[in-house]
């Protein structure tokens, strides 16, 4: 234990630190307590966003096997490569129980016929589906990413929190508690120390004075 300092003040100081690391602990845990409950909620839409992502890939790619069935693979590759473009996505962040996470600004993939760029009137509906289709995956893909990152952000601050709650669980508070029952145990033994000599005193005059 380092050395400190045996006063009534420094006495009152020690337990005003402790209150006030307790008080911190019991933050930081109730704090914890709703990140886990967000934790477990994201999780669950991470989940569930997983198996929606599963169907719409395997529907995709159903729909992909029809149209090169019916269109042939050369129109299907043709319709690819005229409908390519860009997707803009914009992230933004949130506050959730004091963590920033991130939010994906997006309009939804799916386009009309018209706006895919090639001609509807020469390109068969199965095409036309399996675009569909495959818009629908990325929609599914962009909704997942979110939530795993939300779920990460998440999981990190439960760590760090988890981390503090330790320390002022296992290392402040204990060392704390020793010094300030250290002060206190000096006051008490400096208390009888005195009681006992002014007892002597007293008794030493009483002779004095018979």
């Amino acid at each position: 234990m380092q050395k400190v300092s045996t006063t009534r003040m420094e006495l009152l100081a020690k337990k005003a630190q402790v209150a006030l690391a307790e008080q911190g602990r019991e933050l930081l845990e109730q704090k914890r307590t709703a990140l886990m409950r967000e934790f477990l909620r994201v999780a669950d839409r991470v989940m569930a966003g997983s198996d929606v992502l599963q169907q719409s890939a395997a529907e995709a790619r159903q729909a992909l096997a029809r149209a090169e069935v019916v269109a042939g693979t050369e129109a299907v590759r043709s319709a690819a490569m005229a409908t390519r473009g860009e997707l803009a996505l914009e992230v933004l962040a949130a506050n959730v129980m004091g963590v920033r996470v991130p939010v994906i600004e997006q309009k939804r993939v799916a386009r009309s016929a018209l706006g895919r760029g090639y001609s509807p009137t020469g390109t068969s509906v199965a095409i036309d589906e399996a675009a569909a289709a495959f818009e629908a995956e990325v929609d599914s893909v962009i909704q997942l990413a979110e939530s795993e990152l939300r779920l990460t952000r998440l999981a990190a601050e439960i760590q760090r929190t988890s981390r503090r709650v330790n320390a002022l669980e296992h290392v402040l508070i204990p060392r704390l508690i020793d010094e300030r029952d250290y002060i206190q145990m000096a006051l008490d033994e400096r208390e009888r120390v005195d009681h006992f000599r002014l007892k002597r005193v007293k008794q030493t005059l009483q002779r004095r004075n018979v």
